[in-house]
């Protein structure tokens, strides 16, 4: 009996083998692109195995992700923000619900205002603003800025020429008693 191979058949596994080489070179091509991205020894020539870029290539982002962790942390420690983790890795960050955070610096007669919220606290910079004007503070400049889930408002203002620690430091206390109650009511 004489076997003939069905044409569409010789065809349809001569698409699938280029298919697949295709395939292959594009993964190849990935790969190298990877490969590429990360930090090379110059010394170090050795062909390494795919297996092994994928491992480096691993630890190599572990590492950039460690290092933002310590970076983010540096950053809050020196504009006087104490976060506290909010995941199980312990990455940092405020999210929509956490706590506000307030930071009131006094020089000479211009107050600072750092407030730190979530998503949930916005009405809280009106509020602010309203009490430094109810305390018949100058408002120099008001900014917010959003990061993720976390709000950074910055006000800028101006307090009296006269006993003007004294009256900061009321400002400070009503600010801070303002966050307290919004933060213990919003729960």
């Amino acid at each position: 009996m004489d076997q003939q191979q069905d044409p569409s058949s010789s065809s349809c596994r001569a698409d699938r083998k280029t298919i697949e080489k295709n395939r292959r070179n594009q993964m190849k091509a990935l790969y190298s692109e990877l490969n590429s991205l990360l930090p090379h020894h110059q010394h170090s020539r050795e062909v390494t195995s795919l297996p092994d870029q994928i491992d480096a290539a691993v630890n190599y982002i572990k590492k950039l992700q460690t290092n933002l962790e310590k970076m983010r942390a540096k950053k809050d420690r020196h504009m006087g923000v104490e976060r506290i983790p909010n995941n199980r890795n312990g990455a940092y960050g405020s999210g929509p619900n956490a706590s506000p955070q307030i930071e009131i610096r006094e020089m000479g007669s211009a107050l600072d205002v750092v407030l730190i919220t979530g998503l949930d606290f916005q009405f809280m910079f009106e509020g602010a603003i309203r009490l430094l004007l109810e305390e018949g503070a100058d408002i120099v400049n008001a900014s917010f800025s959003v990061v993720q889930d976390t709000i950074f408002h910055t006000i800028h203002s101006k307090i009296g020429e006269c006993a003007p620690g004294t009256v900061a430091a009321r400002i400070s206390d009503r600010l801070r008693k303002f966050v307290n109650e919004a933060s213990t009511t919003a729960f």
